[in-house]
């Protein structure tokens, strides 16, 4: 059984790539990086994924980052909660 702070990072992972997906969903929209959605979005996104993008450039012009994100933070939830 997990313990209670094993329970609450677990969720934090879940709630941060809840949040990913949303920043890249809204990124199909094309919606004004005013939007107050965009900015919240951006803001707990970007700071994690500028690096990621400065090891991966874009492919035919697709930002990979954030798959590359998403698919680490799965990675560190399969290892932490086993």
């Amino acid at each position: 059984m997990t313990t209670v702070p094993g329970m609450l990072l677990a969720l934090l992972i879940d709630g941060y790539t809840m949040i990913v997906f949303a920043s890249v969903v809204l990124s199909w929209f094309g919606l004004s990086p005013d939007n107050p959605i965009v900015r919240v979005t951006s803001a707990l996104t970007e700071p994690v994924l500028a690096p990621i993008r400065k090891i991966l450039p874009a492919v035919g012009g697709f930002d990979l980052s954030p798959m590359v994100l998403l698919f680490a933070l799965q990675i560190l939830r399969r290892v932490l909660f086993r």
